[in-house]
């Protein structure tokens, strides 16, 4: 919608009354700075029909005194219960992308998160190109990483004046205090900002790194204590491989982490001793408000030695738009799961235009026809194929 907008529109929303006096909407409205032609366009999102107009003369409906039109009274957003007043754009963006709360953090975040990683080898000029892409689909919360190449360079002009439109992650690998602490600060740096919304302790899956980064002077501490100076305001935890959902679970019982990141797909969860070790995890989440990140649920498998052409991962993801679409509904249709981007840039409009659309999660049936007819497979075995 946004994109057929004029420049300088301004937004408002209202319900359009039926014949009969009921209120029909509620309305999404916008009108040019400088006259224009009427223009409407209906959405849909579950229940809701909207839509979008704008023309030379205020749009009957409008509550009473927003001559702003930069605020919207709503029935209920985002399932929550009674009337209230919130910004037009955020009214668009749940439209188009599920929210959802990101655990106890406060904020309500898009189910799908932007993987970052897409950015680290880019130009500047396609680095803006990929990030427009968020805003049309609505996309709020954005996980970088200090390891990411220059993703966190490609990302600072975009979020210059906008920060506080978006919930920013990064992470460390380090696992001492005094590392983690000057990781921490060359990624506010290079993102240009003062703070960031939550710091993840990066690929957290060997025994021996996680006894120095939970020890004293280890890299928790010294996070903790950004945390105390406004640096940062949410402290989690990520990893690759089968082990890390178990060793999750240690970390939550040393620690109140704020979120997990850890593989989710199908073919990984057809692994007995991953998915035990998956479900726990999850219903420990459950319990103490723990947001759950998910990534590789479009993975397809290791790249072949032989195999010739561009290579945006380190992993071979699917191509095949329809089995894309199949993986992100059946992440999105687990309850609380938040499904991070790939760090394939190419499958980021798919992706998210899944995502938007919706629809019932696929059945065993063709997830499984899925894997065999693409050759998907685990990208962990456990072992070896454990580290990346």
């Amino acid at each position: 919608c946004r994109s057929l907008l004029p420049h300088g529109t301004r937004w408002g929303v209202g319900a359009v009354p039926s014949s009969g006096g009921r209120q029909e909407g509620p309305v999404l409205a916008a009108r040019p700075a400088a006259g224009g032609t009427f223009r409407a366009l209906g959405l849909r999102r579950g229940h809701w029909k909207v839509s979008l107009v704008w023309r030379r003369s205020r749009t009957s409906g409008l509550p009473p005194g927003d001559s702003s039109w930069g605020r919207c009274w709503l029935p209920r957003v985002a399932g929550d219960s009674g009337v209230g007043c919130v910004p037009v754009r955020q009214f668009y963006d749940w439209l188009v992308m599920e929210r959802l709360p990101f655990g106890g953090t406060g904020h309500v975040s898009s189910r799908v998160i932007f993987g970052a990683a897409a950015l680290g080898g880019m130009r500047q000029e396609r680095a803006d190109e990929l990030l427009g892409v968020l805003d049309e689909f609505g996309v709020n919360h954005l996980d970088v990483a200090a390891s990411y190449g220059d993703a966190e360079l490609r990302m600072a002009p975009w979020l210059a004046g906008r920060r506080h439109d978006f919930f920013l992650a990064t992470k460390t690998g380090e696992r001492t205090g005094a590392a983690a602490r000057a990781e921490l600060e060359r990624s506010l740096t290079r993102l240009g900002v003062d703070s960031v919304d939550l710091v993840q302790l990066h690929n957290l899956v060997e025994p021996d790194e996680w006894e120095v980064a939970h020890g004293p002077g280890g890299a928790l501490e010294a996070l903790v204590r950004a945390r105390e100076e406004g640096l940062v305001r949410c402290l989690g935890v990520t990893g690759h491989g089968l082990r890390i959902a178990g060793m999750h679970l240690r970390s939550l019982e040393r620690f109140p982490y704020d979120s997990v990141l850890l593989p989710y797909s199908p073919v990984l969860l057809e692994i007995d001793g991953y998915r035990r070790d998956v479900e726990a995890l999850l219903e420990v989440c459950a319990e103490r408000s723990v947001a759950v990140q998910t990534i590789k649920a479009v993975a397809r498998r290791r790249w072949r030695d032989d195999e010739q052409g561009p290579r945006h991962s380190w992993y071979e993801p699917v191509r095949d738009v329809g089995a894309v679409a199949r993986a992100v509904r059946w992440v999105l249709a687990q309850p609380g799961l938040f499904l991070n981007s790939s760090s394939d840039a190419t499958l980021l409009r798919p992706t998210l235009a899944a995502a938007a659309a919706g629809g019932p999660a696929p059945s065993r049936q063709e997830l499984a026809q899925d894997a065999v007819r693409l050759g998907i497979e685990p990208i962990f075995d456990g072992g070896a194929l454990d580290r990346i």
